[in-house]
This record gives structure tokens, C-alpha cells and sequence, in this order.
């Protein structure tokens, strides 16, 4: 799919964000181990969430849609610990659930994890997670800590185990997904840091939800996890998703206008962040409960930011900064050259082909913006990555030749309505 993007003068109105991706495809994870049947209400649609599912489903898991009077909910039977081994499982483009399901892949004598999406997740690496499974007594091989990995499993031991947190905290959400399955008491030791530290709060207050305690240290460097845990089975809801929305409001920014999103509730997400720091940059942010009135600045200045706290929205606010007056500098985004692209060089070298001036650090961009905007007419990739859409989305509603978006449905990966909903709000887009 093709997106014709168009310069758009004016954003209004009002719009519901999409459930959080991170939230459901947790909870669809511990409800699934858990010994009953949970209630999941308002649970993403999109081909992360519906890769956990898919991969859920094989190893045992029931869903079952539902509706009453409070609306749309998945019924999710879960197998008590006890999940059964398909021999394949396949995350499709799925990096987090790849992760999580390594550690259920864990309990199972052996199992192969697969994907169809060699150019993306194919290349993202794996082995410090390898490498902790490894201390719990599993053995694995793998294509240089790539897929395809085969982990050979079963004999689970407890114990002190330590995880490097350099490159991803899903490697330690992996783990502590894991530890109440173990049957003995598990103790984890980050090493290297831990980036993405809102994501682990996410983890735990999920774990928490389905009744299992976990032991931390306020710097999240050291946990304990004791043995004769089980997750529970319950109800939960699902919050709006803020890394989404944050594209919307960097649209708004950028465009123009004032518009309203409802339903994002005050929780762990670090994308969060966004709301202040475009206040930084000159927007209005009213808050009242739930919703969020959003309206631009007439100049967007410059900042600069720590993305590692809003790992999610750092290209969004990227292409924010692209019109703002001024030397923008994002910073501790190393981890991102490890995503769906390399979602640093990727992002340079897209930008510079609609004249923004923009370049790369190890782990940082600076963009020097320019109010008047940029001629455009010319066609962008967005190499399988759906956060590069977005950011691309955004800076083509601010030029005046508009561009084409090549490969656009790569969004559906966490936002599939992002188009129509920017288009609800008078965004100017034809997808072909």
C-alpha cells in the first residue's frame, strides 16, 4: 500500500486512541499461563497483538471474542503453566513476542522460533537473552543469537542468574515472565544498565495484576521472584496507547489546530513524556481526567530530550523538530539501531531526502528545524519499520508538494487505524 501524503493546514475534533499494544500482548501472556479464564477488555488490534495470540493459540491458549454491555473483550483460557509444544513457533515481526515466548519456550524439551520477516526481525539480535536462558540449565543454538533459534529445555533450575540490560529490557521481561513457571526461587542481576526502564514497570505491574510478587530494587538492577507462585486469572482493561498517539500530536504540531484524545489515563508508559515536552516545544496541553486537549504552537522551539524515557515517540518527535526553530538534539537512543531498522541511520537518511537537516551519532540525532517547511514531492521507504511511517507521515503533512509513503501498511504493526484517524481529523491522505 502506497499513502499519498499532503500538506494539511488544520487538525480538529476528537478522537479515541488505540488500546496500549504493550499492555495486551503482557496481559494476553499471563492470563494465558494463568489457571482459568481472564476477561481482557479493550485489547489492541494489531499484528503485534494478533501475533501473540496466533503463538498463544499454538501452544494451548483459548480466545474467545466476546460482547456486553461494557463492550468488546476477549474470554482467555489459560493453561496453568502447563503450556503444550507446537515444535514451531513464528512472532511473525514480532520482537517483543518473540522474547516473552522464549521464555515460555523454555519449559518445552525443544522447540524452534521462526519468521517470515528475515530482512527485519531475522536481523535483530537475541543472545543476551540466549545467554541468561542458558544459567537456567537450557541449551540453545541459533544463527549467531539470531533466528532461527532452537532452544532445548525442560529441566528448568532456579537460582542467581544475570541479564545485560544495554540493548533491550525485553530480555529481562522475558525472564521475569519466565521465573514463576521455574518452581523454584529465581533471582536476576542486570548488568550493562537497563534501557527502556518504563517497559519494566509495565512488566511488573502487570505480573502484579495477575498475582505474582516480585522483589526489586528501585534502580530495577535486582530482582527476586519466589518459588510457589501462580498467575491468576482475571479482568483487566486495557489503557489508550500513548506511543501512538504521540504521532498524532506531533501531526498537530506540526500542522496546526486543536483536537482532543480521550482515554489515556495517568500509568507506566514513558511516552507520556511526549505531552510535557512538546509544552517545551511551544504546544498547549490541557488535561481534564482522561482527556487531552491538544493545541499547536505557533513556533515549535527546539529541545533536547533523553529518548531512552519515551522509547516509542522518539521518531515522532523527531519529525516535530524538523519544524521547529532551531538545533533539536535526541539523545541515549543507541538501543534504537536495533528495532524493526535502524531507527537512527534509517531515520537520517529518509529526512535528509526532504531536505531536512539532520544527522547521527552513535546514539543521538540532531535536527536543525525549518518553520517554512519542505518541498517534498518525492517518495520515501520505510523499511518494515512502523514508527518510520509515522514519523514520515507527519513531516509530509508539512510539505508543500506532499510525498509518497511506499509500503505504508507497515503501520498496521501497533495503529492500524492511524491513517483514517488522522484523516478524521483533516488530515489530507489517499492510500492506494
Amino acid at each position: 500500500m502506497q499513502a499519498q501524503i499532503y500538506k494539511t493546514s488544520h487538525l480538529s475534533g476528537h478522537l479515541e486512541p488505540p488500546s496500549s499494544k504493550n499492555y495486551t500482548t503482557r496481559y494476553m501472556l499471563v492470563s494465558g499461563m494463568a489457571d482459568g479464564d481472564s476477561i481482557l477488555r479493550m485489547p489492541a488490534h494489531s499484528d503485534d497483538s494478533a501475533a501473540m495470540r496466533h503463538c498463544l493459540t499454538n501452544v494451548g491458549v483459548r480466545f474467545e471474542d466476546g460482547l456486553d454491555d461494557f463492550g468488546k473483550f476477549v474470554r482467555i483460557s489459560g493453561v496453568a503453566g502447563e503450556p503444550s509444544n507446537p515444535g514451531i513457533i513464528n512472532p511473525r515481526n514480532a520482537g517483543a513476542v518473540l522474547r516473552f515466548l522464549m521464555g515460555v519456550g523454555a519449559k518445552f524439551d525443544e522447540v524452534r522460533f521462526e519468521t517470515d520477516f528475515s530482512e527485519s526481525l531475522g536481523k535483530r539480535p537475541h543472545g543476551d537473552l540466549l545467554e541468561s536462558l542458558n544459567q537456567l540449565g537450557v541449551k540453545t543454538s541459533s544463527n549467531n543469537g539470531k533466528l532461527p533459534i532452537v532452544l532445548r529445555g525442560g529441566g528448568l533450575r532456579g537460582g542467581r542468574i544475570w541479564v545485560s540490560g544495554a540493548n533491550s529490557s525485553q530480555y529481562l521481561s522475558s525472564l521475569l515472565f519466565l521465573a514463576p513457571l521455574i518452581g523454584e526461587d529465581v533471582e536476576i542481576e542486570v548488568r550493562d544498565g537497563l534501557v527502556s526502564k518504563p517497559l519494566i514497570k509495565t512488566t511488573l505491574e502487570v505480573m502484579k495484576n495477575a498475582g505474582i510478587k516480585v522483589d526489586f530494587s528501585n534502580d530495577l538492577l535486582h530482582f527476586s521472584i519466589h518459588c510457589g507462585q501462580k498467575y491468576s486469572a482475571g479482568e483487566y482493561i486495557v489503557n489508550g496507547d500513548y506511543p501512538s498517539v504521540a504521532a498524532i500530536f506531533a501531526a498537530g504540531s506540526v500542522v496546526g489546530g486543536e483536537f482532543t484524545v480521550g482515554r489515556l489515563f495517568l500509568d507506566s508508559q514513558g511516552e507520556q513524556a511526549v505531552l510535557p515536552l512538546l509544552e517545551k516545544m511551544g504546544c498547549k496541553v490541557e488535561r481534564s481526567g482522561s482527556q487531552v486537549r491538544f493545541g499547536s504552537a505557533q513556533n515549535l522551539e527546539a529541545v533536547e530530550f533523553d529518548g531512552d524515557k519515551a522509547t516509542d515517540a522518539v521518531l515522532a518527535l523527531i519529525a516535530a523538530s524538523a519544524f521547529a526553530e532551531g538545533e533539536s538534539r535526541f539523545y541515549g537512543i543507541e538501543n534504537l539501531r536495533l528495532k524493526e531498522c535502524d531507527r537512527i541511520t534509517v531515520p537520517v537518511n529518509e529526512l535528509q531526502k526532504l531536505g531536512v537537516d539532520c544527522r547521527e551519532d552513535k546514539d543521538e540525532i540532531i535536527v536543525r528545524g525549518n518553520p517554512n517547511g519542505y518541498k517534498g514531492g518525492v517518495a520515501v521507504e520505510t523499511y518494515h519499520d512502523h514508527r518510520v511511517a509515522q514519523m514520515l507521515t507527519i513531516v509530509g503533512l508539512g510539505c508543500h508538494d506532499g510525498l509518497t509513503i511506499l509500503n505504508a501498511e507497515n503501520v498496521n504493526k501497533s495503529y492500524p487505524d492511524f491513517f483514517s484517524d488522522l484523516i478524521s481529523l483533516g488530515a489530507n491522505i489517499k492510500l492506494e
